[in-house]
């Protein structure tokens, strides 16, 4: 890459982190914050459900968005919506006015996110797509670790002070890049038309595209990793006696996984096996891990499958949106919003589902993961369509 493209990148990656971190510095006062309004894990239910439903709706739009009216003043918008997110949610005390603020960050992280990817499909060749988007997960990675470690420690000095920070660094986010972010997509080249389509309209018309089926994975995948990950705090107290510090260590560890595969290994398996093989032998290393989970017997097994799935994930997920991305074409911005669409559904879902299954029986959320994901890797293995690219 030139100096020029890792200046982009890099650029796009600290928007990146903010926006995931801004979410994550709030988890630690989350469980206070909601006891102080008399509200409990309804309320945090919702919370992650009314966010991801309102990225849901608004991605196909974000998407479509970025290609009419361009990358730069989408990403800026949605940096614009997560910090005031963080300001309403600062200044909130009861639980309407906090749904709300969800749905403004939502509407931000629809907004940013595909953005930020047609972004980078804008400034990389075919070859570097692999490793410019790995580098944009490795610093969604990042925020996912780093954010609630900063929430914990501005927590002591308040309850609210973390979202303050938050709303303060997003603000600060909009400045950085109106003034360093340039745009990416020839004005020649953005899209004019100008009719809005209905979010299940855009779903529907995904079924035609030649990328639907890397959509379809991207929603098994974010399914099964949310599925996954909010019983494992759960699982792992129930089954083993896990204390809050073992689960907080087992999450970092896997989020700094995470972080390393993504900025060293992505584009090194990409170039020796291909984007196509890489899916397909990953979706089986995460199956296998799913398997290995119903038969863990101690802490320590766990973890190391834990830490498993998760390493197969954080590949999967830049390599999805390569493959989405190079069969786009010109239609990058809406490719970018479906793919954040349709892992807005797997977040939805997943964890829904989950708890229902978690509390017929504990082992029952794993079982599904691991059916879905068979599944698809057996789908994965009999689709034709990375022929064109690879």
């Amino acid at each position: 890459m030139t100096s020029d493209q890792r200046k982009k990148l890099f650029i796009l990656m600290i928007n990146m982190f903010i926006a995931v971190a801004s979410f994550g510095i709030i988890i630690p006062i989350l469980p206070a914050y909601l006891k102080s309004i008399g509200q409990g894990g309804t309320a945090a239910g919702l919370m992650i459900a009314i966010f991801a439903g309102a990225q849901l709706v608004m991605s196909p739009i974000g998407g479509k968005w970025a290609d009419k009216y361009g990358r730069r003043i989408m990403i800026i918008a949605g940096l614009s919506g997560l910090a005031l997110s963080m300001f309403v949610f600062y200044l909130s005390d009861t639980v309407s006015i906090l749904y709300i603020s969800r749905v403004i960050g939502g509407v931000g992280a629809a907004l940013l996110i595909p953005a930020i990817f047609a972004y980078v499909a804008d400034i990389t060749t075919m070859d570097q797509r692999a490793k410019g988007n790995s580098y944009i997960s490795a610093s969604m990675s990042l925020g996912i670790v780093i954010g609630p470690g900063i929430g914990g420690f501005l927590a002591e000095y308040g309850l609210k002070m973390p979202l303050l920070i938050s709303a303060i660094v997003g603000v600060a986010a909009v400045i950085f890049s109106t003034f360093l972010l340039k745009e990416s997509k020839p004005e020649d080249s953005l899209v004019t038309e100008t009719k809005p389509e209905p979010m299940v309209k855009e779903i529907v018309q995904s079924f035609k595209k030649p990328y639907f089926i890397p959509l379809v994975i991207t929603l098994v995948m974010s399914f099964g990793l949310m599925a996954y990950e909010s019983v494992l705090g759960l699982f792992v107290d129930n089954q083993f006696g896990a204390s809050p510090q073992d689960i907080a260590l087992m999450v970092t560890a896997t989020g700094i996984v995470s972080v390393i595969v993504q900025l060293f290994a992505v584009d090194w398996a990409v170039r020796r096996f291909g984007e196509a093989n890489v899916l397909r032998i990953f979706l089986g290393i995460t199956a296998f891990g799913f398997l290995l989970s119903i038969l863990a017997s101690s802490y320590t097994f766990f973890f190391a499958i834990t830490m498993i799935i998760f390493l197969s994930t954080s590949i999967l997920r830049p390599v999805l949106t390569t493959l989405i991305s190079k069969l786009a074409g010109k239609e990058q911005g809406f490719a970018m919003g479906m793919n954040n669409a349709y892992m807005s559904i797997g977040n939805v879902l997943g964890p829904l589902l989950a708890g229902l299954l978690y509390d017929v029986h504990i082992i029952y959320p794993f079982i599904l993961g691991l059916i879905v994901l068979v599944i698809t890797m057996i789908g994965s293995i009999m689709w034709k369509g990375t022929k064109n690219i690879i």
